[in-house]
């Protein structure tokens, strides 16, 4: 039967989906995080940051190594969720090019608008009250395009979407369910910010990462696919599946 998209719902589903796959999902985060921690410890030891060429090749390789793992974490889940009764391959989960390069151009787009904001910000130096001004209403801005956008990975690896379109396609998702959307976005903040917290008086309280992480994006790709259904009006798969 038809489902309208509920948070409640949607955590639940999320929370079915992590348990009936922890071991898969938990392996994947630990590999990511060990190939970034053993990549990062490598460069700490042989990069110089005084050649600029140097820097600019270790920051794409960094950036490129996150947007890969990110992508393969969403790619799993989306296999996961999808091979609910039949077993999967490796080679599945294994993000595309066209998705990496997607996911790169739409970071580097936003980084493109908020560097030149600062520098707009930095203009402005002689006059703290149109600086003040400028900085919040950018930061009402982008908190609400933030809100918007935030699904465009999710059309990237399951919709094989381009930058601009996927960005449009989150834009539409998003529309008439901003209220749920951001209730989803706070539940996902608390999940992040609360070990990190407690992290700060108990480190072994860091390691709850390797869980909250995997948890935080299995809620997003669960509440995508719930959005996609109820903008469709079509069974909602994931909620009769799990």
């Amino acid at each position: 039967m038809y489902h309208p998209f509920s948070v409640a719902e949607t955590i639940k589903s999320a929370w079915i989906i992590f348990r009936k796959n922890f071991v898969t999902i938990i392996v994947y985060s630990v590999v990511s995080f060990l190939l970034l921690g053993i990549l990062g410890v490598v460069i700490g030891v042989f990069y110089s940051p005084e050649d600029y060429w140097i820097s600019m090749i270790v920051t794409f390789i960094m950036v490129w190594l996150q947007a890969y793992t990110t992508l393969g974490l969403y790619k799993l889940i989306f296999t996961v969720i999808d091979s609910e009764y039949y077993d999967f391959e490796f080679i599945q989960v294994i993000p595309k090019a066209k998705m990496v390069w997607s996911y790169l151009a739409v970071v580097f787009i936003f980084a493109f608008v908020i560097t030149n904001l600062g520098i707009l910000v930095d203009y402005f130096d002689d006059s703290p009250n149109i600086q003040f001004a400028i900085e919040v209403v950018a930061g009402i801005i982008g908190l609400f395009v933030a809100l918007r956008v935030m699904f465009f990975n999710t059309f990237i690896v399951d919709d094989a979407s381009g930058p601009i379109e996927s960005i449009k396609q989150s834009f539409e998702l998003t529309r008439g369910n901003l209220l749920k959307v951001v209730v989803i976005l706070v539940i996902i903040i608390l999940l992040i910010a609360v070990p990190a917290k407690l992290a700060q008086s108990y480190g072994v309280v860091i390691l709850s990462i390797l869980f909250t992480y995997p948890f935080v994006n299995i809620v997003l790709a669960v509440t995508y696919r719930k959005l996609v259904y109820s903008h469709q009006d079509v069974d909602d798969d994931i909620a009769e599946t799990t």
